[in-house]
Protein backbone atom coordinates (compact mmCIF):
# COMPACT_ATOMS: atom_id res chain seq x y z
CA UNK A 1 0.00 0.00 0.00
CA UNK A 2 0.95 3.80 -0.40
CA UNK A 3 2.38 5.48 2.10
CA UNK A 4 3.71 9.27 2.83
CA UNK A 5 2.16 10.17 -0.88
CA UNK A 6 0.50 12.92 0.47
CA UNK A 7 1.56 16.31 2.00
CA UNK A 8 -1.72 17.08 4.66
CA UNK A 9 -2.26 15.35 7.84
CA UNK A 10 -5.67 13.90 9.35
CA UNK A 11 -6.49 13.79 12.97
CA UNK A 12 -10.08 11.77 14.06
CA UNK A 13 -11.27 11.93 17.33
CA UNK A 14 -13.11 8.44 18.27
CA UNK A 15 -16.17 8.42 21.07
CA UNK A 16 -17.88 5.74 21.99
CA UNK A 17 -20.50 6.06 18.86
CA UNK A 18 -19.42 8.82 16.76
CA UNK A 19 -15.84 10.27 15.00
CA UNK A 20 -14.80 13.41 14.13
CA UNK A 21 -12.16 14.01 11.79
CA UNK A 22 -10.59 16.86 10.09
CA UNK A 23 -7.67 17.22 7.38
CA UNK A 24 -4.91 20.28 8.40
CA UNK A 25 -2.54 21.59 5.83
CA UNK A 26 1.18 21.14 6.88
CA UNK A 27 0.68 24.89 8.10
CA UNK A 28 -1.57 23.75 10.53
CA UNK A 29 -5.19 25.42 8.81
CA UNK A 30 -7.82 23.25 8.85
CA UNK A 31 -8.66 22.53 5.01
CA UNK A 32 -11.61 19.59 5.79
CA UNK A 33 -13.85 17.97 8.10
CA UNK A 34 -16.74 15.27 8.72
CA UNK A 35 -18.68 13.51 10.95
CA UNK A 36 -20.17 10.28 11.11
CA UNK A 37 -21.68 7.21 13.59
CA UNK A 38 -20.21 4.15 13.71
CA UNK A 39 -20.73 0.62 14.95
CA UNK A 40 -18.64 -0.62 17.60
CA UNK A 41 -17.83 -4.12 16.04
CA UNK A 42 -17.06 -1.89 12.68
CA UNK A 43 -14.88 0.24 14.07
CA UNK A 44 -11.57 -0.37 12.17
CA UNK A 45 -13.14 -0.72 8.88
CA UNK A 46 -15.30 2.64 10.13
CA UNK A 47 -12.29 4.83 10.74
CA UNK A 48 -10.61 3.56 7.49
CA UNK A 49 -13.80 4.67 5.42
CA UNK A 50 -13.60 8.39 7.44
CA UNK A 51 -10.08 8.59 6.42
CA UNK A 52 -10.77 7.64 3.38
CA UNK A 53 -13.87 10.06 3.01
CA UNK A 54 -11.05 12.39 4.04
CA UNK A 55 -8.86 12.52 1.36
CA UNK A 56 -7.52 9.29 1.34
CA UNK A 57 -3.68 8.06 1.35
CA UNK A 58 -3.73 10.79 -2.20
CA UNK A 59 -3.69 13.60 0.17
CA UNK A 60 -3.49 12.58 3.59
CA UNK A 61 0.33 11.93 4.98
CA UNK A 62 -0.66 10.81 8.55
CA UNK A 63 -3.43 10.15 11.19
CA UNK A 64 -3.37 11.38 14.57
CA UNK A 65 -6.34 8.92 16.10
CA UNK A 66 -7.50 10.52 19.25
CA UNK A 67 -9.52 8.13 21.78
CA UNK A 68 -10.65 8.13 25.27
CA UNK A 69 -8.54 5.91 27.35
CA UNK A 70 -4.65 5.70 28.29
CA UNK A 71 -2.38 5.00 25.59
CA UNK A 72 1.11 3.94 25.46
CA UNK A 73 3.02 5.58 22.52
CA UNK A 74 5.90 3.60 22.80
CA UNK A 75 4.62 0.45 21.95
CA UNK A 76 1.28 2.37 19.87
CA UNK A 77 -1.10 -0.02 22.52
CA UNK A 78 -4.39 1.41 23.83
CA UNK A 79 -4.31 0.30 27.77
CA UNK A 80 -7.46 1.21 29.04
CA UNK A 81 -10.36 2.22 27.36
CA UNK A 82 -14.11 2.42 29.16
CA UNK A 83 -16.02 4.40 26.64
CA UNK A 84 -14.35 1.60 23.73
CA UNK A 85 -15.17 -1.23 22.18
CA UNK A 86 -13.10 -4.24 23.20
CA UNK A 87 -11.37 -3.98 19.17
CA UNK A 88 -9.71 -0.88 20.76
CA UNK A 89 -7.96 -2.56 23.28
CA UNK A 90 -6.48 -5.21 20.62
CA UNK A 91 -3.92 -4.55 17.85
CA UNK A 92 -5.82 -1.29 17.04
CA UNK A 93 -2.59 0.42 15.93
CA UNK A 94 -1.22 -2.13 13.42
CA UNK A 95 -4.98 -2.82 12.08
CA UNK A 96 -5.42 0.65 10.85
CA UNK A 97 -1.88 0.69 8.94
CA UNK A 98 -2.85 -2.25 7.13
CA UNK A 99 -6.48 -0.84 6.06
CA UNK A 100 -5.27 2.21 4.99
CA UNK A 101 -1.68 2.34 3.98
CA UNK A 102 -1.27 5.09 6.32
CA UNK A 103 0.90 5.97 9.66
CA UNK A 104 -1.14 6.40 12.66
CA UNK A 105 -0.34 8.51 15.69
CA UNK A 106 -2.22 6.94 18.67
CA UNK A 107 -3.31 9.94 21.68
CA UNK A 108 -5.61 10.19 24.30
CA UNK A 109 -8.23 12.02 23.56
CA UNK A 110 -7.62 15.15 26.54
CA UNK A 111 -3.79 15.03 25.30
CA UNK A 112 -4.79 15.84 21.85
CA UNK A 113 -7.01 18.43 22.50
CA UNK A 114 -4.47 20.32 24.86
CA UNK A 115 -1.97 20.05 21.74
CA UNK A 116 -4.38 21.54 19.76
CA UNK A 117 -4.85 24.36 21.71
CA UNK A 118 -1.48 24.99 22.57
CA UNK A 119 -0.77 25.06 18.94
CA UNK A 120 -3.49 26.79 17.33
CA UNK A 121 -5.65 27.33 20.38
CA UNK A 122 -5.99 29.77 23.49
CA UNK A 123 -2.41 28.40 24.67
CA UNK A 124 -0.26 29.46 21.09
CA UNK A 125 1.61 32.18 23.23
CA UNK A 126 2.01 30.33 26.42
CA UNK A 127 5.26 28.08 27.87
CA UNK A 128 3.33 25.56 30.04
CA UNK A 129 -0.44 25.12 30.49
CA UNK A 130 -3.00 22.46 31.96
CA UNK A 131 -6.14 21.07 29.80
CA UNK A 132 -9.14 20.50 31.34
CA UNK A 133 -11.51 18.64 28.91
CA UNK A 134 -15.43 18.66 30.69
CA UNK A 135 -17.23 15.51 28.25
CA UNK A 136 -18.61 12.18 29.09
CA UNK A 137 -15.88 12.43 31.32
CA UNK A 138 -13.71 14.53 32.84
CA UNK A 139 -9.69 14.72 31.34
CA UNK A 140 -7.07 16.91 31.51
CA UNK A 141 -3.29 16.77 30.31
CA UNK A 142 -0.02 18.97 31.10
CA UNK A 143 2.25 20.41 28.55
CA UNK A 144 5.74 21.61 29.85
CA UNK A 145 8.21 23.33 27.04
CA UNK A 146 6.42 22.23 24.49
CA UNK A 147 6.01 18.73 25.01
CA UNK A 148 3.06 16.40 26.25
CA UNK A 149 3.95 15.37 30.10
CA UNK A 150 2.56 11.58 30.87
CA UNK A 151 4.22 10.77 34.22
CA UNK A 152 5.54 7.86 35.22
CA UNK A 153 2.91 5.53 34.45
CA UNK A 154 1.33 7.40 31.52
CA UNK A 155 -1.66 8.72 32.74
CA UNK A 156 -0.89 12.18 34.31
CA UNK A 157 -3.50 14.87 34.32
CA UNK A 158 -5.80 13.07 35.70
CA UNK A 159 -8.26 15.39 37.47
CA UNK A 160 -11.60 13.78 36.72
CA UNK A 161 -10.61 11.66 39.42
CA UNK A 162 -9.46 14.15 42.21
CA UNK A 163 -11.55 14.01 45.23
CA UNK A 164 -14.13 17.03 45.67
CA UNK A 165 -16.77 14.83 48.17
CA UNK A 166 -15.28 12.45 50.53
CA UNK A 167 -19.33 11.45 50.95
CA UNK A 168 -20.12 11.50 47.12
CA UNK A 169 -21.10 8.91 44.46
CA UNK A 170 -19.25 6.21 43.70
CA UNK A 171 -16.82 6.58 40.52
CA UNK A 172 -16.06 4.04 37.94
CA UNK A 173 -12.49 4.44 38.58
CA UNK A 174 -13.64 2.88 42.32
CA UNK A 175 -12.96 6.07 44.23
CA UNK A 176 -15.93 7.90 45.47
CA UNK A 177 -16.73 12.01 45.28
CA UNK A 178 -14.37 12.24 42.49
CA UNK A 179 -14.78 15.67 39.93
CA UNK A 180 -15.93 13.44 37.38
CA UNK A 181 -18.84 12.09 39.85
CA UNK A 182 -20.14 16.14 39.71
CA UNK A 183 -19.06 17.86 36.72
CA UNK A 184 -18.95 15.44 33.85
CA UNK A 185 -21.77 16.42 31.03
CA UNK A 186 -24.13 13.38 32.28
CA UNK A 187 -23.63 14.03 35.76
CA UNK A 188 -24.30 17.83 35.07
CA UNK A 189 -27.50 16.42 33.63
CA UNK A 190 -27.75 14.24 36.51
CA UNK A 191 -27.99 17.21 38.82
CA UNK A 192 -29.87 19.15 37.50
CA UNK A 193 -32.93 16.33 36.82
CA UNK A 194 -33.26 15.56 40.33
CA UNK A 195 -33.33 18.95 41.25
CA UNK A 196 -35.64 20.56 38.15
CA UNK A 197 -39.03 18.89 40.45
CA UNK A 198 -38.62 21.85 42.48
CA UNK A 199 -38.54 24.26 40.02
CA UNK A 200 -41.13 23.86 36.75
CA UNK A 201 -41.05 27.24 36.23
CA UNK A 202 -37.73 26.80 33.83
CA UNK A 203 -37.22 26.01 30.32
CA UNK A 204 -35.62 22.89 30.94
CA UNK A 205 -38.76 21.20 32.05
CA UNK A 206 -39.88 21.13 28.50
CA UNK A 207 -36.96 19.60 27.61
CA UNK A 208 -37.02 16.86 30.34
CA UNK A 209 -40.21 15.63 28.76
CA UNK A 210 -39.13 14.97 25.34
CA UNK A 211 -37.41 11.19 24.71
CA UNK A 212 -34.23 12.72 24.17
CA UNK A 213 -34.52 14.82 27.31
CA UNK A 214 -31.33 17.32 27.85
CA UNK A 215 -27.95 17.82 27.44
CA UNK A 216 -25.04 19.44 29.38
CA UNK A 217 -25.05 21.64 26.39
CA UNK A 218 -29.13 22.47 26.50
CA UNK A 219 -28.71 23.83 29.75
CA UNK A 220 -25.46 26.17 29.24
CA UNK A 221 -27.69 27.65 26.03
CA UNK A 222 -30.86 28.11 28.64
CA UNK A 223 -28.83 29.66 31.25
CA UNK A 224 -26.86 31.94 28.40
CA UNK A 225 -30.53 32.81 27.18
CA UNK A 226 -31.44 33.79 30.92
CA UNK A 227 -33.47 30.76 33.14
CA UNK A 228 -32.39 30.84 36.42
CA UNK A 229 -32.28 27.59 37.52
CA UNK A 230 -29.93 26.93 34.20
CA UNK A 231 -27.64 29.72 35.44
CA UNK A 232 -27.89 28.08 39.11
CA UNK A 233 -26.65 24.96 37.73
CA UNK A 234 -24.08 25.79 35.80
CA UNK A 235 -22.61 28.37 38.61
CA UNK A 236 -22.54 25.31 41.40
CA UNK A 237 -20.91 23.34 38.45
CA UNK A 238 -18.39 25.95 38.23
CA UNK A 239 -17.66 26.14 41.73
CA UNK A 240 -16.93 22.31 41.70
CA UNK A 241 -14.34 22.79 38.69
CA UNK A 242 -12.87 25.34 40.60
CA UNK A 243 -12.05 23.58 43.31
CA UNK A 244 -10.09 21.03 41.32
CA UNK A 245 -8.54 24.05 39.41
CA UNK A 246 -7.32 25.27 42.89
CA UNK A 247 -5.31 22.17 42.88
CA UNK A 248 -3.44 22.24 40.18
CA UNK A 249 -2.86 26.00 40.77
CA UNK A 250 -1.02 25.06 43.92
CA UNK A 251 0.05 21.69 43.26
CA UNK A 252 1.58 23.39 39.84
CA UNK A 253 1.72 26.91 39.26
CA UNK A 254 1.25 26.58 35.89
CA UNK A 255 1.07 29.25 33.68
CA UNK A 256 -2.36 28.57 32.11
CA UNK A 257 -5.83 26.10 32.28
CA UNK A 258 -7.27 25.85 29.28
CA UNK A 259 -10.95 24.19 30.18
CA UNK A 260 -13.03 22.92 26.93
CA UNK A 261 -16.07 20.98 26.50
CA UNK A 262 -19.73 20.89 26.03
CA UNK A 263 -20.75 22.84 29.10
CA UNK A 264 -17.96 25.66 27.98
CA UNK A 265 -20.71 27.39 25.61
CA UNK A 266 -22.24 28.95 28.67
CA UNK A 267 -18.93 30.83 28.66
CA UNK A 268 -18.53 33.95 31.42
CA UNK A 269 -21.66 32.40 33.38
CA UNK A 270 -19.51 28.90 34.09
CA UNK A 271 -15.77 30.71 33.18
CA UNK A 272 -16.45 33.67 36.14
CA UNK A 273 -17.08 30.94 38.70
CA UNK A 274 -14.27 28.70 38.27
CA UNK A 275 -12.25 31.48 38.29
CA UNK A 276 -13.98 32.75 41.81
CA UNK A 277 -13.73 29.40 43.67
CA UNK A 278 -10.07 29.20 42.44
CA UNK A 279 -9.15 32.49 43.52
CA UNK A 280 -10.90 31.60 47.29
CA UNK A 281 -8.77 28.39 47.71
CA UNK A 282 -5.24 28.86 46.15
CA UNK A 283 -2.10 30.28 47.28
CA UNK A 284 -2.41 34.32 45.80
CA UNK A 285 1.48 34.44 44.08
CA UNK A 286 0.35 30.90 42.49
CA UNK A 287 -3.20 32.22 41.37
CA UNK A 288 -1.90 35.52 40.47
CA UNK A 289 0.68 33.90 38.29
CA UNK A 290 -1.88 31.71 36.20
CA UNK A 291 -4.43 32.82 33.26
CA UNK A 292 -7.79 30.31 33.63
CA UNK A 293 -9.72 30.89 30.17
CA UNK A 294 -11.79 28.71 27.91
CA UNK A 295 -10.76 26.64 25.21
CA UNK A 296 -10.67 27.99 21.70
CA UNK A 297 -10.93 25.31 19.12
CA UNK A 298 -14.45 24.35 19.93
CA UNK A 299 -15.90 20.68 18.84
CA UNK A 300 -13.04 19.94 16.39
CA UNK A 301 -10.24 20.57 18.99
CA UNK A 302 -9.65 17.09 20.02
CA UNK A 303 -9.13 15.87 16.17
CA UNK A 304 -7.22 19.34 15.30
CA UNK A 305 -4.96 18.46 17.91
CA UNK A 306 -4.61 15.09 17.10
CA UNK A 307 -3.76 16.17 13.14
CA UNK A 308 -1.29 18.23 14.63
CA UNK A 309 0.26 15.48 16.87
CA UNK A 310 0.26 13.56 13.50
CA UNK A 311 2.16 16.49 11.51
CA UNK A 312 4.87 17.15 14.57
CA UNK A 313 5.68 13.67 15.93
CA UNK A 314 7.00 12.36 12.33
CA UNK A 315 6.41 8.75 13.14
CA UNK A 316 8.75 9.07 16.23
CA UNK A 317 6.09 9.12 19.04
CA UNK A 318 7.87 12.74 20.43
CA UNK A 319 6.44 16.20 20.11
CA UNK A 320 8.32 19.05 19.41
CA UNK A 321 8.18 22.65 21.19
CA UNK A 322 6.58 26.00 19.92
Amino acid sequence: MPTDTGTNFAGIEVAPTAMRGVVISPAGEVVERRSATYQPENMIREVANLVTGLGGPGTIRAVGLAIPGLVNRETDRVLISTGLPSAARQNIHAELIAATGLKFELENDANAAAYGEYKAGAGRDARDIFYIGIGEAIGGAIIMDGKLWLGASGCAGEIGHITINTEGAECECGNTGCLETIASTPNIVRRARERLDRDSTSSLSTLATMEEGFTARDLAHEAINGDDFSVMMIERTGKFIGAAVATIINLLSIERIILGGAVMDAGDLILNPIIAEARKRTFQPCFEATTIVAAQLGADGVAIGAALLARDSGGTGVVVSH
